[in-house]
C-alpha cells in the first residue's frame, strides 16, 4: 500500500515549527487527558468524563458580540460534508475529513503543517453506503491515530504525518463496512469500533497497542459471549449487525472502558408481538443496542445493560456521550439514547434513572425509570406502519452528535428531534457474498408527530433528574454537537448553518453567525498564546442531512454538498 504525506507552504513552517516544537514537548497521556488541560482538546469527548465543556472564559457573555471569524481551512473533497471533532494540543490543531484524510494546522492561523490523504480503494468506497465522511481522529504518545473506510487503523506522526504504522482490523473488500468514527486514546491503548448494525456482520470493537500497532484484544458486540449466542435465534448471531461506530471513554478508577453498540441486523425485523422466538432475528439480541464495560487489559466484558433488547426500531446506543458525574458522594454515568430517552447508571452500569428528552416517543409508552425495562412496546409484523407512525424518526431523537455538561451551571444542553416516519416492513435474507449487504428490512419516509410539526430543540435540564430549566427550539432539528464554556456560554451550531451563542443560565440568544452550509460536526474551544479560540466544523450532507431538502425545502434546496469548512472565531 503506498503512503504519502505532505509538509504545505513551506513560507509558513518556521511559526508552525516552534509550536510543534512545543508540543513534543508535552506528551499527550492518558494523565494528561484525565487532567484536562484547558488550553487543549485532546479526546474526542474533551476528556474522559465526557463533558464537552471547555473553562476557558475569554470569550464570554459580556463580549460575545465581538466574535468573529479569525480563520478557515477548506479541506477539500468532503463528500457528504464535514463531520469531524477537532482536537487540540498545544497549539496546534488536528482534524480529520472526508476519505479519512487528516490535517495538523496551526491553531492561530489555520497554515498547514503537514496533511496526509491515506490511498484508498474507489470501487470500494462506491459500495460503502455510510461514507466516504470521517468523524474524527485521536491523539497519544507523539501520535494521531485515524480509521480508514477500508478498515486500517493509521497511527501518524504528530510532528510530520509520517506513518508509524498502520493495521488492517477488518476485511472490508468483504464485509463492506469499515471506520467512520473516532478512535479513543487511553493506557497506552486505541480503542476503535467497526461502521454501523445494518451489515449482516458481528460488529466487532477493537484494542490496539499505541506502540506497535500491534491488535490487542477484539470484542464482538454480537454474541460476543456464550450467555449473549443463547439470545439469537436460529443462528442469527451469524448475521447480526452490532458496531460501536461512535467513540466511549475510559474510567481509570475501574480501569474500564466504557462503549455504546449498534442495532441489530434486519433493522426493522417483523417478528411481532412474538419477538422471542419468531422473526429474522428472535430473542433479546445481546449485546447490540447496549452499553458495555469492558477491561481495557483484556477486552473482558465486566458489565453491561441493553437499553432496548430486540431492538426492532435502529434506536441504537453507540451514540451518545458517557458523562461521568458526582453527586452527594454518588457517581453517575448518564448516556442518551437514539431512542429519546437518557439513561443515569452507577459506574457498574446499574440503572439509577431514566427520563425522556423527547416528547414524541411511541416505539414504547415508557422505559422503568427504577429497572430500565421496556413497557408497552410496539413490535411490528410484515407490511405498512402508518397510523401512527412510528416515533422517532430513524435519525433518532437523539442523533449522533454530542451535548455538554456545565460544571458551573451544573446543567446538561442536548439536542432532541421530534420527528416520525412511516414505515413499509418487508422480509429480507442476508446477503454475505461475494460482499456483505446493507440489510435494512423496510422503507422508510420522514413524517410529522401525530397532531404536530416536525422541530429540534435545545434543553437546559439536570443531567441525573431531566427537570428542564430552559428549552430553544428550531424549524428543523439541528444535526450538529453542543459545547458549553466557563464564560456562560452555550454554542449551538444549527442545520441551517448558524452558530448560535447563547447565556448559558438563561437561553437567551446572544450572538449568531451565517457559515454559509449546515453543520453536523463537532465544535471545541482552545487557546493559544493567551487568546481563546472556537473551531466548529461545516458542511452538509449525508443520508440523514438528504432528507432535508425534500422535507423542509427552503435553504436547503440550494445548501451546497460535497463541501466544507473548518470555522475558526476569536474576539476581534
Amino acid at each position: 500500500m503506498k503512503r504519502r504525506w505532505s509538509n504545505s507552504g513551506l513560507p509558513l513552517v518556521a511559526g508552525a515549527t516552534l509550536i510543534v516544537s512545543s508540543a513534543l514537548a508535552q506528551t499527550v497521556d492518558t494523565a494528561r487527558i484525565e487532567n484536562a488541560g484547558q488550553n487543549d482538546w485532546l479526546t474526542y469527548h474533551g476528556s474522559y468524563k465526557s463533558y464537552h465543556y471547555s473553562p476557558l472564559a475569554q470569550i464570554n457573555a459580556g463580549n460575545i458580540k465581538d466574535l468573529s471569524v479569525a480563520w478557515m481551512h477548506i479541506p477539500g473533497r468532503s463528500t457528504r460534508g464535514l463531520q469531524s471533532m477537532p482536537l487540540v494540543a498545544d497549539g496546534v490543531l488536528y482534524y480529520s475529513g472526508s476519505y479519512s484524510r487528516v490535517f495538523a494546522l496551526n491553531g492561530t492561523t489555520g497554515e498547514v503543517i503537514w496533511s496526509h490523504f491515506p490511498e484508498l480503494d474507489e470501487a470500494l468506497i462506491a459500495r460503502q453506503t455510510h461514507s466516504p465522511y470521517n468523524r474524527g481522529v485521536a491523539i497519544g504518545e507523539g501520535k494521531v491515530f485515524v480509521g480508514t473506510m477500508d478498515g486500517r487503523l493509521l497511527g501518524l506522526d504528530m510532528k510530520s504525518g509520517k506513518v508509524h504504522w498502520e493495521t488492517r482490523l477488518i476485511d472490508s473488500q468483504k464485509l463492506t463496512v469499515g471506520f467512520t468514527g473516532a478512535p479513543l486514546y487511553a493506557k497506552g491503548t486505541v480503542i476503535i469500533g467497526a461502521q454501523g448494525g445494518e451489515w449482516p456482520g458481528r460488529g466487532p470493537i477493537f484494542a490496539v497497542d499505541a506502540t506497535t500497532g500491534k491488535k490487542k484484544w477484539e470484542f464482538l458486540t454480537v454474541a460476543g459471549t456464550d450467555e449473549a449466542m443463547k439470545t439469537w435465534g436460529n443462528e442469527s448471531w451469524r448475521t447480526g449487525g452490532g458496531g460501536g461506530w461512535m467513540p466511549g471513554t475510559y474510567d481509570s478508577e475501574t480501569n474500564t472502558i466504557l462503549w455504546g453498540t449498534a442495532n441489530p441486523a434486519p433493522l426493522y425485523d417483523w417478528s411481532g408481538a412474538d419477538y422471542k422466538t419468531q422473526g429474522a432475528r428472535p430473542g433479546d439480541n445481546l449485546y447490540t443496542s447496549s452499553v458495555i464495560a469492558l477491561d481495557i487489559d483484556t477486552g473482558k466484558l465486566k458489565s453491561y445493560h441493553q437499553e432496548l433488547p430486540h431492538d426492532a426500531w435502529d434506536f441504537d446506543s453507540s451514540v451518545g456521550e458517557f458523562v461521568m458525574l458526582e453527586r452527594d458522594g454518588q457517581k453517575y454515568v448518564v448516556h442518551p439514547n437514539k431512542g429519546g430517552f437518557v439513561f443515569v447508571y452507577d459506574r457498574n452500569l446499574g440503572v439509577k434513572n431514566v427520563w425522556r428528552l423527547v416528547e414524541n416517543i411511541n416505539f414504547v409508552k415508557d422505559i422503568d425509570p427504577k429497572t430500565g425495562a421496556l413497557i408497552g412496546r410496539r413490535d411490528f409484523t410484515a407490511g405498512k406502519v402508518t397510523e401512527p407512525p412510528l416515533c422517532p424518526f430513524i435519525g433518532g431523537g437523539i442523533s449522533w452528535n454530542a451535548g455538554s455538561y456545565n460544571p458551573k451551571t451544573g446543567l446538561y444542553y442536548k439536542i432532541g428531534q421530534e420527528w416520525c416516519m412511516t414505515l413499509d416492513i418487508q422480509k429480507t435474507t442476508p446477503v454475505t457474498a461475494p460482499q456483505v449487504q446493507l440489510n435494512i428490512g423496510a422503507e422508510f419516509k420522514m413524517a410529522p408527530p401525530p397532531g404536530g410539526e416536525i422541530y429540534g430543540h435545545l434543553d437546559a435540564r439536570d443531567p441525573i433528574t431531566g427537570a428542564k430549566k430552559w428549552e430553544v427550539r428550531y424549524p428543523e432539528p439541528p444535526l450538529g454537537s453542543v459545547l458549553s464554556t466557563a464564560g456562560n456560554l452555550v454554542f449551538v451550531p444549527d442545520s441551517r448553518g448558524i452558530l448560535h451563542a447563547y447565556d448559558a443560565e438563561t437561553g437567551t440568544e446572544l450572538w449568531n453567525h451565517n457559515n454559509g452550509t449546515g453543520h453536523q460536526g463537532g465544535i471545541v474551544s482552545y487557546s493559544v498564546n493567551g487568546k481563546q479560540y472556537i473551531a466548529v466544523a461545516a458542511g452538509f450532507g449525508g443520508m440523514l442531512a438528504d432528507e432535508y431538502a425534500p422535507n423542509f425545502g427552503g435553504v436547503y434546496k440550494s445548501m451546497p454538498r460535497d463541501d466544507g469548512a473548518l470555522i475558526v472565531f476569536s474576539l476581534k
